[in-house]
């Protein structure tokens, strides 16, 4: 089975063209890639604490934009979360991905989900292959 990699510009966490999207924006600053974002309701999975599959996914996009920042093309292989504290709806979150190494293909990266009052709710380490070759141009298919 091959997969095409064209951007088309429905990315679910960044994209602002997607109409269920979660529209993430992202900065860089120095070694960190950092986002906020503010869970409705419609994110819950308890109620009032957002769905820990949607914190999963912030995590992820957080550490996947560090890397598309610095026009590193790598897509993630392995994604451990450790939930520390239920993430609240309605309040601002803080969402920061940082490097640990790189070894040949694998990059590894960090990303952490910070509450208003700063205490950490949720820590993640992300694995991620360098994928160069699959994705020259745009064209490419694996």
């Amino acid at each position: 089975m091959s997969v095409d990699l064209k951007d088309d510009s429905m990315c679910f966490a960044c994209s602002t063209k997607n109409k269920s999207g979660l529209k993430m924006k992202f900065s860089h600053e120095g070694d960190v890639c950092r986002s906020t974002f503010v869970a409705s309701r419609e994110h819950e999975g308890w109620p009032g604490f957002m769905h820990g599959g949607l914190v999963t996914t912030l995590l992820d996009e957080v550490m996947s934009q560090w890397l598309w920042g610095r026009e590193m093309a790598a897509m993630t292989a392995e994604l451990n979360v450790r939930f520390i504290k239920p993430v609240p709806v309605g309040q601002p979150i803080t969402i920061e991905g940082r490097m640990e190494f790189i070894k040949g293909r694998l990059i590894v990266l960090n990303g952490q989900v910070v509450l208003p009052d700063q205490t950490v709710a949720a820590k993640a380490t992300g694995k991620f292959l360098r994928a160069e070759k699959m994705l020259k141009a745009g064209q490419k298919k694996i």
